[in-house]
C-alpha cells in the first residue's frame, strides 16, 4: 500500500470510493472518515447500511457525489443469518426478543417453500425501525419514541433468495439460516426475515448482514478505512459513469453544445457501448434511460437522456428540424 498519506499529499480529483464498511459504522461516520482522508467536504453515500451491517458502501467525492442518486436504485446482493424461532423488536439482534417459538419442525423442504414465497415480484411491509419518513419524521424516530407505527406494504423485487446453510442451536429450537438474496433497492432484508419467520410459525429476524455489490461494483472493489487511511484509491469519474451506463463518444461540437446546455441527436440515432459489451447502434427513436456523454479526450461531458423534440428548446443545429427525438443534457458536468 506504501507510506500513510497525509490529506495534503493527496491530490484527489472526482470519483467513487468502494468502502468495505465496518460492524459498529454507521454511513455518515465513514463519510466523515472519507471527508478528512480526501481533504473534501464534497463527500456523499449511495444507499444507507445499518451500523450492524459491513460491505460495499458506495462513496462519492466532488463532482462524482452528482451520480449518486443514479446508484441507489440499482439492485444489490447480501449475504445474511436469518435466526428462526426468535422475534425482535427491530427485526434484526440489536433489538429486544418480544417472542420466542419452536423451531424445532422447520424442515430444509418447508424452508425452500417459504423462501420461494418471498422470491419474485413481492409486497412489502418496511421495518417499523427504517428511515421512512411518517408524517414529516422518520419512522426509526416514531417506533423509539413509544409510538405505533404502521407502515403500507410496497412493491419490491426479490430476484434471487437462496439458502446457503442450515445450522441448528438450542438442541434444534432455535435455527440460523445462511442465505444470499439479491433484491430491488428499497428492499428490507430485515423485513425478508421477520416474514420468513411468520411464513414458517416460528418468528425470526437478522443477526448478520454483509452487501457483497451493489450494482456493477462488487465485494472484492472495495477497501477498507484503514487501507484507504494508507493508500487513497478511487474509481475515477468517467470509469464509473463508464460502469454505470450505456457510453456515448462525442464529436468537439457535440461536447461544446452540451457543455452549453443545447440538446443534440438523440442517442438512439448514435453508437453506444453497453457496460462489458462490444458498441452497438440501437434501431431509430428514443433509447430508454441514461446514456453517459464522453468527449473526444474521455472525459464525462453529460449524462443524456433522449426525448421528444420540442420547438423552440435550445439545441444544435443537427438535432433540430424534423428529428422526433433529440439527446437532453440531464446533467452536465463541468470542468472542476
Amino acid at each position: 500500500m506504501g507510506k500513510k498519506q497525509r490529506p495534503e499529499e493527496i491530490e484527489v480529483g472526482s470519483g467513487l470510493v468502494l468502502v468495505d464498511k465496518p460492524a459498529g459504522w454507521t454511513s455518515h461516520d465513514v463519510v466523515g472518515r472519507i471527508r478528512k482522508l480526501a481533504g473534501t467536504r464534497k463527500v456523499g453515500h449511495a444507499g444507507t447500511l445499518d451500523p450492524m451491517a459491513t460491505g460495499v458502501l458506495v462513496v462519492g467525492i466532488n463532482r462524482a457525489t452528482r451520480l449518486l442518486t443514479h446508484i441507489v436504485g440499482v439492485d444489490k446482493t447480501y449475504t445474511a443469518t436469518v435466526r428462526l424461532g426468535q422475534s425482535t423488536t427491530t427485526d434484526d439482534a440489536e433489538g429486544e426478543v418480544v417472542e420466542t417459538r419452536f423451531a424445532n419442525a422447520v424442515t430444509p423442504e418447508r424452508l425452500e417453500e417459504a423462501v420461494a414465497r418471498l422470491t419474485g415480484e413481492i409486497m412489502q411491509v418496511p421495518s417499523t425501525v427504517s428511515a421512512i419518513k411518517v408524517d414529516g419524521r422518520r419512522s426509526y424516530d416514531r417506533a423509539r419514541a413509544g409510538e405505533d407505527v404502521a407502515l403500507e406494504a410496497r412493491p419490491v423485487t426479490v430476484e434471487r433468495f437462496e439458502v446457503q446453510e442450515i445450522r441448528r442451536l438450542d438442541e434444534g429450537k432455535t435455527v440460523d439460516v445462511d442465505v444470499e438474496v439479491r433484491v430491488s433497492s428499497g428492499t428490507y432484508v430485515r423485513a425478508l426475515a421477520r416474514d420468513l419467520g411468520e411464513i414458517l410459525e416460528t418468528g425470526g429476524h437478522l443477526t448478520a448482514l454483509r452487501r457483497t455489490a451493489v450494482g456493477p461494483y462488487s465485494i472484492d472493489q472495495t477497501l477498507t478505512l484503514d487501507q484507504l487511511g494508507e493508500d487513497f484509491g478511487y474509481i475515477g469519474l468517467a470509469e464509473a459513469a463508464a460502469q454505470l451506463f450505456p457510453a456515448r463518444k462525442l464529436t468537439e461540437q457535440e461536447a461544446f453544445n452540451l457543455g452549453h446546455g443545447r440538446r443534440i441527436t438523440a442517442s438512439a440515432d448514435a453508437e453506444v457501448v453497453l457496460p462489458g459489451r462490444e458498441p452497438i447502434a440501437d434501431a431509430k427513436g428514443r433509447r430508454e434511460g441514461l446514456t453517459a456523454a464522453f468527449g473526444p479526450d474521455g472525459a464525462l461531458v453529460a449524462l443524456l437522456t433522449d426525448v421528444p423534440a420540442k420547438e423552440g428548446a435550445s439545441a444544435s443545429p443537427d438535432a433540430a428540424g424534423a428529428k422526433m427525438f433529440q439527446a437532453k443534457p440531464e446533467l452536465v458536468f463541468a470542468a472542476q
